[in-house]
């Protein structure tokens, strides 16, 4: 097989979760030698459909803490690829925001519960937040229009700041958090980097994601020529992305730390 004769397809859910059913079944009727999948769900789903096509995580929350996996070193069945190590990241965001704010008692937590990937960020948060003589108030959101309310909650809660997990439901939903937040007068720290670069959020910590990407695709190519799934291992993440939004800190009327921003990849003015 050479790159002149692969045929690639691309299937969108176009963030509607209850499609993934149908997209896998349209999926399998095309019948690939490889599936590469985006999310947690769609990835439960599409190894319940097939135990004999190999299936490429691109930047999964968590395949072992969510079943997907039952190695990282060695995958026995048919999926491997890339994890995002949710819970670790969900914990130092939770540390970031507790040094952005050294004084913060009580932190909101927004998260789509439903998705397997969310419980498993709470549980960690909750027990370093135990360590960390903090609070949480977590939300359940389960679409945009939950978002002011858990806002509204949060500020009856007297909450001192805001902490995202990492489902994609919250890049759709990024001006709407960004906007409740400087409504509110409260530093959020998210997941992802476009609602700092892209809708003026306060601050964000997140994996580099094209180093996934590019492994990911690796990941593709080794199967297509003949690699079996077991041999190939589940990757972590080595690169990591903090962008700190200055101009958002002082609407706030935030000194964010100077050591904070020492480390921060990007600073926006």
């Amino acid at each position: 097989m050479n790159a002149r004769n692969i045929e690639m397809s691309y299937l969108s859910a176009d963030n509607n979760g209850d499609r993934f059913p149908a997209l896998i079944d349209e999926c399998l009727s095309l019948k690939p030698d490889v599936i590469a999948v985006t999310t947690t769900p769609a990835a439960h789903l599409l190894k319940k459909a097939t135990r004999d096509i190999p299936i490429v995580m691109v930047a999964l929350g968590d395949p072992l803490g969510t079943g997907l996996v039952d190695s990282l070193s060695t995958p026995s069945e048919n999926i491997t690829g890339m994890s995002l190590m949710v819970p670790e990241m969900a914990v130092k965001r939770l540390e970031l925001l507790r040094e952005l704010v050294p004084g913060i008692s009580r932190a909101l937590v927004l998260s789509f519960l439903s998705d397997p990937i969310a419980p498993i960020q709470v549980k960690a948060m909750e027990e370093a937040a135990r360590s960390l003589g903090l609070t949480l108030q977590v939300q359940d959101i389960r679409a945009g229009d939950d978002i002011q309310a858990a806002y509204e909650a949060g500020s009856r809660a007297r909450t001192e700041g805001v902490l995202v997990t990492e489902e994609s439901m919250f890049i759709v939903h990024r001006a709407r958090l960004t906007e409740f937040a400087a409504r509110y007068k409260l530093p959020a720290v998210y997941p992802f980097l476009l609602p700092v670069t892209d809708a003026g959020g306060l601050m964000a910590y997140a994996v580099h994601a094209p180093e996934l990407h590019r492994n990911a695709a690796a990941y593709v190519d080794r199967i297509l020529k003949g690699a079996k799934v077991s041999d190939l291992p589940v990757q972590q993440p080595t690169k990591f992305d903090l962008v700190i939004n200055v101009k958002t800190a002082k609407a706030l009327g935030l000194n964010v730390p100077e050591k904070l921003l020492a480390r921060a990849d990007e600073v926006i003015e």
